[in-house]
């Protein structure tokens, strides 16, 4: 008797097809799984035949043997418990069922209850996408049908078999998506004092997605800025929603009770952070701390406290909005498109160039600091900021500061024309741009070209600092409703590339 059924499995964050094939043969009666199955996915027929001896049903004495295809993909996870025992129960009783519009995913107690499985919501997408009803855990049902695909989900696999054999029925999971977002529980910037050249960094930052640099000595809040950059953020769109649920989902990281991922990614690993867990990888090739800050914030607070290959290990994401994680067993490749914001004192002491407090480095320690972050990372961090030393009187609570909301309206109005201006590209932010869009939407006049072409000179900047002048030169133009780049756009963005800290 031949069986086969539908089921997935995720590599990176989107689900691929693999087909359970069972086949029972006279011979001496055994039990064998073949198609590359590893680890917790070759321990899916013991699982199984446990979970259908304690639901009653018994195996029949034969050669059975159960194929995962393709077979030159290797299969990873306990998702394919469920489909392997629904075969063999099928072989068991000699049913005759029909399943080519079902897909099946989901792990097996031994008892044949069904246990959730991370990874769910992109099988989901996948069903949808492919016409297939998706029968999975309970704890998955609702994480799952916010896809949009048809989910069913059960307790315990005696209940499913009960459902494909029409003796019970079951309504599909229903959940209503709704893509609104608020900012009611995040930080706002109107607790930060002063500090309006700071803010106005931020706000090109994130309205033009340029990655930041804060430098400043202790106190001066630049820990207390970076937490607050989520609350000035766009709301994200569909697309962005599903693809950064998609991620937390395969690292099981999803709130049960809220399974959608609304508000975006803010991610601060710690100094002691590994170059692992910051791209990713491991004996599975997970995603690392870039991929979950995906669409959001990573923020690397004591910027130059993190070891050195870790901080280099940022150039490819950097530069290329991805990560691949090659392993033995895998090679993946993960998004990464996220805002840098970094945050680091002047020196080891922190108080180089502080007006309230003597520093007490040496020169040969303040190089050595300031070492750990070499040329070609610095050159990727587009604004580079000095958070300067507030004055007492500033602290009095007396003024009242921007907020969050204000900062806010002007990103969302500076996202509308970037989405306006990039419709036909492949790319949603300034700093996205490549050489042919800088050609395009950057042009300057006689003036700005002067500007730019002196400071070029006077600092050495690179190629790379040149044209991430012109994309911040761009936000900034963007900023003040002007279509073209003023000189004083050109000036701005100047500024933010040369940090004020020669020892």
């Amino acid at each position: 008797m031949f069986v086969k059924l539908n089921s997935a499995l995720v590599v990176g964050i989107e689900a691929r097809p693999v087909t359970i094939e069972i086949d029972a043969t006279r011979g001496l009666p055994s039990l064998n799984i073949i198609g590359l199955a590893q680890g917790a996915a070759k321990e899916s027929k013991d699982r199984a035949i446990h979970a259908l001896s304690n639901s009653g049903i018994k195996l029949p004495p034969k050669k059975i043997t159960i194929s995962l295809a393709p077979a030159d993909l290797k299969k990873e996870g306990s998702g394919f418990d469920l489909p392997i025992a629904v075969g063999l129960s099928i072989i068991s009783l000699d049913l005759k069922l029909n399943l080519d519009g079902y897909l099946f995913a989901s792990e097996l107690s031994l008892d044949g209850k069904l246990r959730g499985i991370n990874g769910i919501f992109p099988i989901g997408v996948f069903a949808k996408e492919k016409g297939l009803k998706l029968i999975v855990s309970k704890d998955n049902a609702k994480e799952a049908a916010l896809t949009g695909a048809c989910v069913f989900g059960f307790d315990h696999l005696l209940e499913v078999l009960s459902f494909l054999k029409g003796e019970i029925e079951r309504d599909a999971e229903k959940t209503d998506i709704d893509f609104a977002s608020n900012y009611d529980d995040m930080p706002d910037f109107s607790s930060v004092k002063g500090q309006l050249k700071v803010k106005r960094a931020v706000i090109i930052a994130v309205a033009g997605f340029h990655n930041i640099l804060l430098v400043g000595p202790p106190g001066v809040g630049k820990s207390m800025i970076a937490k607050r950059i989520p609350s000035i953020m766009p709301k994200m769109n569909e697309k962005e929603v599903l693809e950064t649920t998609k991620i937390y989902s395969v690292c099981g990281l999803l709130d049960k009770d809220k399974p959608l991922m609304f508000h975006r990614p803010f991610r601060a690993p710690h100094t002691g952070a590994s170059d692992v867990s910051l791209i990713g990888g491991g004996a599975k090739a997970l995603p690392g701390e870039i991929t979950l800050a995906h669409n959001g914030v990573l923020f690397l607070d004591e910027f130059a406290e993190f070891k050195r290959n870790v901080i280099e290990s940022l150039r490819q994401p950097l530069e290329d909005g991805k990560i691949t994680v090659s392993r033995a067993t895998a090679k993946v490749t993960y998004p990464a498109r996220f805002l840098l914001v970094a945050a680091m004192n002047p020196c080891p002491c922190g108080y180089y160039g502080s007006k309230k407090r003597t520093c007490s480095c040496t020169i040969a320690q303040i190089n050595k600091y300031r070492a750990k972050l070499s040329g070609p990372i610095l050159d990727r961090i587009d604004l580079q900021v000095n958070v300067p030393e507030i004055d007492y009187e500033k602290l009095a609570f007396k003024d009242k500061d921007m907020d969050s909301a204000s900062m806010r309206e002007i990103v969302e109005s500076v996202v509308d024309i970037q989405r306006k201006r990039f419709k036909d590209e492949p790319i949603d932010y300034n700093a996205q741009m490549e050489q042919m869009h800088i050609e395009r939407f950057c042009s300057l006049d006689d003036e700005s070209y002067r500007i730019l072409n002196l400071a070029s000179e006077r600092f050495g900047f690179s190629a790379r600092s040149y044209s991430k002048i012109l994309k911040i030169a761009r936000t900034i133009a963007d900023i003040e409703q002007e279509s073209k780049i003023r000189p004083s756009h050109i000036k701005e963005a100047i500024s933010y590339r040369i940090l004020d800290w020669d020892v």
